[in-house]
């Protein structure tokens, strides 16, 4: 049985719709594609962030585009990476198993009318609005901020992310649904190519305000680059064949009322409210507080960023497992796929904690960032590092609980938990510690709200076994204590272009080495899965360029 892409297979599952079940191998596939272009796009972004450091420096200008930053941040979490994605990805895997069921009229093409008009509307609304209020927001965000004039400029400018944002993030929870990765994974590549092309045309001419300018061109981009690929999709299902479902266009309705979105959102817009409590507090530090932070931020979160590549590929497995019925399937994917980031985010965090002067000075000590602001940057940068088990946890448990059709509070309340401790362990830590104490309550926060993730999963669909869970994070925690030390010990060579490889080289040795000592899992099966690749030769992967029918099953 198809879902309407060429080449797919889906497979009936007991008493209910079809159910994708596609192999690990297939599913690393889907990854490797998903990871490689999302690596490309945070590895322009670190470009961007050293050009922004090169030309501006960190010191009140830059603070002033950052809080203005603030709104496309926000915005991307609550419509790119979170809300949007939660909403959506569940209800189109709903509607394509009852098109491969071959309903009519076409229920993923009945959704989008239901849906788009609205969502564009919203945020073509909240944009205009978000452009007028911009003088008395930005003193909210940032009290005492020395350039508010030129703050306010710059989030005239970004208020236009709110629309494109709302579209992108759209298109990409509409296509991972349909099992196609590579427009999606791509969109922070447009992102960066906007800012980049925005600060090196006019920042000569216009300061910060063209990367403000910048930001709000690459949210066009992040749209633009998915649309085509969209279009194909929704395609797709214009010929089906066979019986009627009168009540498709109520069913699509159905997904945007208040009691499904409002958990959504509120946990969206909680997560991202902790950078709001960052700036809030950092404004009233000395100039150049805010720019460490978002620097430090930017560099620590990239090895959790690519850990989530896993779950972003399987979430659309998982959501459509639990529509069809088969919660086994989906808790075997959910819990593997949790800690197989959990082990790949604690290498990466022992790598920023060992390294982190090495890491900010190669990457940003040049031009107007000097050597006080590396030391700055890399002292929060380890602070930061300690969160990122947390973060890492909270992005891989939510999908779990969203992935059904009726998300619950109970994330949502988990989420505001964890920003109301952040906020005041910040409030304390910010005097005696300045940037260092408001990274440390961010670490607080988080890895509260993931405890209570991870300790209420029995109230949400999929099963997860999370005494297993906990033990089995506990070690993989253990064996970073040593990977950490390793690469701390490397991390003294010099230069720094020879001290980050090594480092990094130690850290994975002596943590692959510890986890197996220490009978953690995954790790083991990783080896043993790769040593058997190099003995019998890598199977060939699809193009890097190309789209992943997800749904397609291998049965070797």
């Amino acid at each position: 049985m198809t879902d309407g892409s060429p080449g797919t297979v889906t497979l009936p599952a007991r008493g209910g719709p079809a159910v994708w079940r596609p192999s690990d191998r297939f599913l690393a596939r889907a990854a490797v594609l998903t990871a490689a272009l999302t690596a490309a796009g945070a590895l322009l972004g670190l470009v961007r962030d050293q050009l922004l450091a090169v030309t501006f420096g960190a010191g009140d200008s830059t603070d002033a585009f950052l809080v203005a930053w603030t709104v496309p941040e926000f915005a991307a979490t609550l419509l790119v990476e979170d809300a949007m994605a939660l909403l959506l990805v569940p209800a189109f895997s709903a509607a394509l198993a009852r098109r491969a069921e071959g309903v009519r009229p076409d229920p993923v093409r009945a959704l989008v009318r239901a849906t788009l008009p609205g969502a564009v509307l919203a945020a073509a609304a909240g944009a205009g609005l978000l452009a007028l209020a911009a003088p008395r927001l930005v003193p909210l965000l940032a009290p005492g901020l020395p350039r508010q004039d030129l703050a306010v400029d710059c989030t005239r400018l970004t208020a236009t992310c709110v629309l494109s944002f709302a579209l992108a993030g759209y298109f990409s929870a509409a296509l991972r649904a349909h099992g196609r990765f590579a427009a999606p994974a791509a969109i922070y590549l447009a992102y960066n190519t906007g800012i980049i092309a925005a600060v090196v045309l006019l920042g000569p001419a216009r300061g910060v305000r063209a990367a403000a300018l910048g930001v709000a061109a690459g949210g066009v981009l992040m749209a633009a680059v998915q649309a085509p690929a969209l279009w194909r999709r929704l395609g797709a299902g214009r010929a089906r064949p066979a019986g009627r479902a009168p009540d498709a266009g109520r069913a699509a309705r159905r997904v945007l009322v208040v009691s499904l979105i409002a958990p959504v959102v509120v946990f969206s817009a909680g997560r991202q409210s902790q950078v709001l409590v960052e700036r809030f507090l950092a404004a009233p530090l000395p100039a150049g507080a805010i720019s460490h932070l978002n620097y430090a931020q930017k560099v620590a979160q990239l090895p959790m960023a690519l850990s989530l590549m896993l779950c972003t590929v399987s979430f659309p497995v998982v959501a459509r497992a639990l529509a069809a019925g088969d919660p086994h399937t989906a808790r075997r994917r959910a819990e593997r796929d949790l800690l197989l980031a959990a082990a790949l985010v604690l290498a990466g965090a022992a790598t920023v904690v060992a390294a982190a002067p090495q890491i900010v000075e190669l990457l940003f000590q040049r031009g107007a960032f000097d050597h006080a602001d590396t030391a700055a940057t890399a002292a929060v940068m380890r602070v930061y590092a300690l969160g990122l088990l947390g973060q890492t946890l909270v992005g891989a448990l939510v999908r779990c609980w969203f992935s059904g059709s009726r998300p619950l509070w109970y994330p949502a309340v988990a989420m505001v938990c964890g920003v109301a401790a952040s906020g005041g362990a910040g409030a304390l830590l910010a005097g005696p510690w300045g940037t260092a104490g408001i990274a440390a309550a961010n670490a607080l926060g988080i890895t509260l709200t993931a405890g209570l993730l991870l300790g209420g999963v029995h109230r949400q669909r999929v099963p997860l076994a999370a005494g297993q869970l906990a033990r089995g994070l506990g070690r993989l925690a253990a064996a970073a204590v040593p990977a950490t030390a390793a690469g701390w010990l490397c991390a003294a060579a010099r230069p720094p272009l020879l001290a980050v490889p090594l480092a990094l080289a130690a850290v994975t040795v002596t943590f692959l080495a510890a986890a197996c000592a220490l009978r953690a899992p995954v790790v083991p099966s990783l080896i043993r899965t790769a040593a058997r690749r190099l003995a019998h030769g890598s199977p060939q992967h699809p193009p890097l360029g190309g789209d992943v029918p997800l749904d397609r099953r291998h049965d070797g």
